[in-house]
């Protein structure tokens, strides 16, 4: 291999080095920032749950965990609004002097009073008026007693015997009809014309009398 061999090999690696330098700078940037933090309220020092925390003027954020803890990435010198219900926002504006990538933080939260509308609660003109509401106002249900009354027991009989049987109900009753007809297979069915119980049954009904003209519900002159 010749001195000019040589030179080009050289400076073939140089090339390779510069490029793999520069490609290397392009993916590192010293400003981008990690923050872990956690949000606590300022009196008491207890964790607050579910605060939002966004990048201001960017369409990125996170919310903090039941413990208050968050970590976000973003861009030294960038500003971090801190949202809740029942606290007022916070913003933390992160300095670009900051040294390295990681920066951990507590941010405070304080806790915020909202002022409802006044509302006024009169009475109503005179006793009559008040007693034709409470006799004829009809008063909306609440979720609780929506689902005490759904519940019921004898509504949930009414629905039972109303509502159609499903496939898996009328399967098991197709199957016990037949498991019950499969009990008089090669042989007649008995019939109660034979059963001496039930020809008791009506002798005594006949001696009580449950079979003449006034105990009769069919001799109704109604039907």
């Amino acid at each position: 291999m010749g001195i000019k061999s040589v030179s080009y090999c050289l400076l073939l690696f140089c090339l390779l080095g510069l490029g793999a330098r520069v490609s290397a700078q392009s993916v590192y940037d010293d400003r981008i920032i990690q923050i872990n933090g956690i949000t606590m309220t300022a009196d008491s020092l207890r964790a607050v749950p579910d605060v939002t925390i966004l990048v201001k003027n960017k369409n990125r954020g996170v919310e903090s965990e039941y413990t208050g803890v968050f970590s976000i990435v973003c861009y030294k010198g960038d500003t971090l609004q801190f949202n809740c219900l029942g606290f007022r926002q916070k913003e933390y504006v992160i300095s670009k002097d900051i040294k390295g990538q990681i920066f951990s933080m507590i941010q405070l939260m304080v806790q915020d009073t909202f002022y409802l509308p006044e509302t006024i609660i009169r009475p109503l003109p005179s006793k009559e008026a008040f007693d034709f509401a409470f006799t004829h106002w009809r008063i909306p249900n609440d979720q609780y007693e929506l689902a005490r009354r759904n519940t019921d027991q004898y509504i949930m009989r009414a629905l039972a015997y109303t509502l159609p049987r499903d496939g898996r109900e009328s399967q098991a009753r197709l199957m016990q009809k037949q498991a019950n007809e499969a009990v008089y297979y090669g042989q007649r069915q008995p019939m109660n014309i034979f059963n001496p119980i039930a020809w008791g049954q009506f002798f005594e009904a006949w001696k009580r009398g449950d079979f003449r003209k006034e105990n009769n519900p069919y001799n109704n002159n109604n039907y």
